[in-house]
């Protein structure tokens, strides 16, 4: 017999907590948008057009976060006091971040495609985007998002593997729940790296600190290999099922 995947069929009702996080998640995609206007002439349309690859990107960020999210509370079902504190500064700092978010996107498409870094000010004259002084600070403001929620995520698994005796967790469900904690910890800390090679290195090395991200691809192969070597560990030690009795003649 296939051996059952962790969590399977830990069903929960949508709770109050869920309803109103997905409604949090569902506001700060409306402010990634690229106009609340609609577009009144094809120019106009054009270049809002050059902001959908950032609102793309960013889209896939905030959606991975709503998917860790969700996957908790399948999982788990928590709605104690810790796990309302958690999740209202997790939603907070989401956010927040959203306009920083953007414009580190925005920035970044806009230089690949070789667009003008020109934005305008608050008095609507046309000012760059940034300049070379101010990129430290903006890769500190991106790296502390980071790790603040990626440090939130492993403090919720963290509080669900330290009741996983009150949840009932099978083996399996402890495991996952525990490499749930590694790999938010672990993404937390590359922000952590970032956010230390900007602040040392200065504006040049903040060159450097946006592409250290990637380091989360090899980090994410390294964690399923040893989690894969783990559930197979995990398997060989479960007990064998007893043998089914035989037909009587």
């Amino acid at each position: 017999m296939p051996t059952p995947k962790p969590f399977e069929g830990r069903r929960h009702e949508v709770s109050r907590l869920e309803g109103f996080s997905d409604a949090v998640f569902a506001f700060a995609v409306t402010l990634l948008v690229v106009s609340l206007e609609v577009p009144q002439t094809f120019t106009e349309l054009t270049v809002a057009m050059r902001e959908f690859p950032a609102f793309a990107i960013c889209f896939a960020l905030l959606f991975q976060v709503w998917w860790r999210h969700f996957n908790f509370f399948r999982r788990y079902g928590l709605e104690d006091g810790t796990t309302i504190t958690l999740t209202g500064i997790l939603l907070f700092v989401m956010l927040f971040y959203v306009y920083p978010l953007k414009f580190v996107f925005k920035l970044m498409v806009f230089q690949l495609l070789h667009l003008p870094l020109v934005g305008h000010g608050a008095e609507g004259h046309a000012e760059p985007m940034i300049v070379p002084s101010q990129t430290t600070l903006m890769m500190q403001i991106y790296s502390a998002g980071v790790i603040a929620v990626f440090a939130l995520f492993a403090l919720l698994y963290w509080h669900a593997y330290r009741k996983r005796h009150d949840l009932e967790l099978t083996p399996g469900e402890v495991l996952e729940t525990r490499l749930s904690v590694i790999d938010n910890i672990g993404i937390a800390s590359i922000g952590v790296l970032s956010f230390l090679i900007a602040t040392i290195g200065g504006p040049p090395a903040a060159m450097i600190a946006g592409p250290i991200y990637f380091v989360i691809g090899p980090f994410k192969w390294a964690l399923g290999t040893y989690s894969s070597k783990q559930h197979k560990r995990l398997a060989a030690q479960a007990p064998e099922p007893d043998p089914a009795p035989a037909p009587a003649d």
